[in-house]
This record gives C-alpha cells, structure tokens and sequence, in this order.
C-alpha cells in the first residue's frame, strides 16, 4: 500500500486514527489495485474534529486578516512546490491522467488559497451615515465552524476552494472528503499546518454517507458546504435548513453547449471535448447537451470523431496520454448502462461506447448523434464520458429546447456573431456560462449554478458572502424620543 497515510483523520494539527470505522479502500482506478486502507471516522473522531474546530474558531478570529491571509498564502506557495508530488497523488486517488493533474488540480488549489490569503485583510465592513448625526456601522463577522463535504472529481481543488474563504473570513473547518478519493484532502491539511495555521483550523476525516450526515446537522456546525450530486444535495440542504445553517450547494448539470453554422469548428470541437472527456467526462458543469446547428452537424460529426481517435488512452502516470480511466468501477458501468439505453431508445452510435478490455475502469470516449430531447442520456446526468448531440434549425427553438431540464449549472455557445452570442448567454437559465469556450473556471470568477444545479457560489468575492455575515450597529449622537 504504496499511499498509506500516517493515519485517516487530520485533527487538531497531527494525524488521527480509529480502527473502529468501517474500512475504507482507496482503490487506483487504472489498476483496480488497493493502494491505501483508511477507516470511516467513528462518532468520537467526529467530537474531536468538531470540538477541535469550535476551540480553535475564536483565535483564528481575532487574528488580523492580513495574518490569517499570510498564513494562507505561504499554503498556496508550498502548494505550487509540491506539484508534482500532490498531482501524483491526485493521479492516484482519481485516475485522471498526470498531464491534468499537473494543471487544474493542485494549481487550482493553490490559486484558492492565494486568491483568498490576498482578500483576507481586505474584508471591512461599512459607514452609513444618516441624517441629524446618527450613523450605522457594519461588521464582518465569520460564521463559526464551517462543514466541507467534497465530492470525488476534484479532490485537492475542492478541499481549498471551500477551505480558503473559510479561514479567510476566519471561520474554521471540518472538511469531509469523498470516501472514493480520501488521500489528496489529508495533504492539504499538512500544508496548512506547515505554513503556520493554527492548530485546529483545518481538520479532515474521512467517512461514508453517515458521517456527513452527522456533521450537517451537529449543532456546533454554522455552515455547510457541499460539491455533489443533486439527490445528494437535497437531503443535506433539508438537514441543515433544519438547524438553520447557512449553506452552499454546487450540484450536478446536464448543461447544454449551442454550436451555430457560423462557429469555428476546430473551436467548437475542442469545446465538445473539453466540455465532455476531460477527466474522462466526470466533470460537474461539462456541457453534455450538444446542439448542433443543421447547416454543419455532420461535418462537426466529422471532425470530433478524427480528433477523438487521436486521444491516447493508458496508463495516467504517462504524461503523455491524455484520457484516462473513470474514477471507479461502479462508476464505469454507470455510464456503460447509459450508452446502452441511448441505443435502446434510438439514439445513432457515431464513435466509441464500450469498456476497453484490461486492468483498470476504462471505457472509450462515446459520442451519440440524432439525440431528441426525451430521451434519457439527454435528460440525466451521466457524469462519464457520453455526448449526446443534438439537432436544431432556429435560435429561438434551441433556446427553449437548453433551458427545458431541472438543472442550470454551465451552458455555452459557438458562434462568430458577437451580438448573438451575448443575447444567447442572457438567455440562459444558468449560473456559469461561456461564449466560444468552455469549463473554464478561474478563482477571480463566480461558479455556481440556479435551479436544482445549487445555491450559492463559490470562488470570487462573492464566496467571501456566503462565509461571513454582517452584524449591522446603529449609533445615535442625539437624544432618544419615546411616545410616553
């Protein structure tokens, strides 16, 4: 076990463990092969995390936000010094091959925490003047303990971008990451600690659905925030509205990406594929619903299907191959069952749509063309590397057609004319959106999705809200009145 962590749990600055939680088995995708054993974090792992993070909250507080953002930028710089190393281990926990890691991942993290650390001591409150003297001032204040619940796509970037403007406003964390992909989090943690954090400030335990569960609805616990799939974001949503948390929801898409007749095709195909096979397709916002305008369907058919057999598909530690295997074997026949309801229901099987045979959780890229609207690999998410392309004839028709799902996380659009690719994107109903490119996602920009896609957003300064509160104080100068 190649990957062993000094123990499952990060608590209060060191290593933890408890035997009693379940086994948990960190399985390497491209191998099937168990690289690591952690355990589920018992009730008394959770009390300590929590408890941990309750007693080191109000000193982390009283910190300036320059320290704390100090603090937080010397993470981000460890971070970038440990690349490789942490995409390596990324690599392991997700199977996404090393030629991303090394780019989104830790990166990504880093730009959180860096992001963030500069922000800290930029987070003030306001001066209200009124009229006779009176005036009103605000205060910024954190939140308390905040709960991180990740999901297993992005571990290391999810871990910083719920953990940065968490600490950043000076709340502290109990980050929770996901059972399939539990060692990237745990480095994070070290991190933190190494670059001054305070004991207690950042804490990680692992566990299955249970131990989420307890976290949301512990009444130590100010905020929640989850990156999941929409059942799961229902019920934790309705778990801590019960206790009247604060919380930030980043759920799932089947986000619609609109190619007209006047696109780029190279551009456009490039955004299929960005939108569809990067992480080999198990990407929360990727844009899964492809309308292609009549005019070029087919040559757009054409031309992704040259390029897809160009992939180079293998083992992930090669820096070379650039599509690797899915994260876990359920997850495989997951997207496997959907291919063979797109054939079931009518769908024309243009390229790929089968596991390719040896070790590990591969299937190939699979792109479905002459899609219509009901059927089931254009309604629900899919979350593996399966397009379904779409036809249309007019701008009017295609906008209804992307904006009718529950979900409103991404959408995108391919197209030469500026005017129309503007009034597209006002159409959308839609949190992130992108005009002649897609899934990009900078920390100085808003993500997030409307409808059943999430509540909040994360990254941007707009995270800084839905971390902190303001406490608003009203001081008079003049005499108080009363009727009686």
């Amino acid at each position: 076990m190649k990957f062993q962590p000094k123990a499952s749990h990060f608590i209060n600055g060191a290593y933890v463990e408890d035997t009693n939680g379940a086994p948990i088995d960190v399985i390497y995708p491209a191998t099937g092969e168990v690289i690591a054993r952690l355990h589920s974090a018992t009730p008394e792992i959770v009390d300590q995390a929590l408890n941990s993070a309750k007693a080191a909250q109000a000193e982390w507080a009283a910190m300036s936000g320059t320290e704390r953002g100090r603090v937080l930028r010397r993470a981000a710089d460890i971070m970038r010094d440990r690349n490789r190393d942490l995409s390596v281990l990324e690599t392991h926990d997700t199977g996404k091959p090393l030629q991303e890691t090394l780019v989104a991942d830790a990166t990504s993290g880093a730009d959180a925490l860096e992001y963030f650390g500069g922000l800290a001591a930029s987070l003030t409150g306001e001066h209200i003047p009124l009229g006779g003297g009176d005036f009103v001032y605000t205060i910024r204040e954190a939140l308390g303990v905040c709960v991180g619940i990740g999901a297993w796509n992005y571990p290391t970037q999810i871990a910083c971008w719920k953990g940065a403007p968490a600490l950043a406003c000076g709340n502290t964390m109990v980050f929770k990451p996901s059972e399939t992909t539990p060692l990237s989090a745990l480095k994070v943690a070290e991190i933190l600690i190494e670059a001054g954090a305070p004991k207690g400030i950042y804490n990680v335990i692992q566990g299955y659905g249970d131990v989420g569960a307890s976290l949301v609805t512990d009444a130590r616990v100010a905020k929640v925030s989850l990156t999941g799939s929409v059942p799961t974001g229902r019920k934790v949503y309705a778990a801590a509205a019960d206790g009247m948390k604060h919380v930030t929801m980043e759920l799932g898409g089947k986000s619609p990406m609109i190619v007209f007749n006047d696109a780029d095709i190279e551009n456009a195909v490039s955004g299929a594929i960005l939108g569809n096979f990067y992480s080999s397709g198990q990407v929360c916002s990727n844009g899964t619903r492809v309308f292609v305008q009549k005019g070029i369907k087919e040559a757009f058919l054409t031309r992704l299907s040259e390029r897809l057999a160009t992939a180079k598909i293998g083992d992930p530690l090669d820096e070379e191959v650039n599509f690797g295997p899915m994260v876990s074997e359920n997850q495989m026949n997951i997207a496997l069952d959907y291919v063979e309801k797109g054939k079931a229901e009518g769908a024309r099987l243009v390229y790929g749509g089968a596991r390719i045979e040896g070790e590990g959780f591969y299937m190939q890229p699979t792109v479905f063309a002459d899609v219509t609207d009901g059927m089931t690999i254009a309604r629900e998410e899919i979350f593996g590397p399966v397009m379904s392309v779409l036809d249309f004839d007019t701008e009017q028709e295609v906008m209804a057609r992307a904006n009718d799902t529950e979900f409103g996380l991404a959408a995108g659009v391919f197209t030469n004319d500026l005017t129309r690719a503007h009034r597209i994107v006002a159409g959308f109903e839609a949190g992130t959106c992108y005009i002649n490119t897609y899934n990009l996602a900078p920390v100085e920009a808003p993500f997030g999705g409307s409808k059943m896609s999430g509540v909040g957003r994360e990254n941007s300064k707009l995270a800084i809200n839905h971390f902190s509160e303001m406490k608003t104080v009203y001081v008079s100068m003049n005499d108080v009145e009363a009727p009686y």
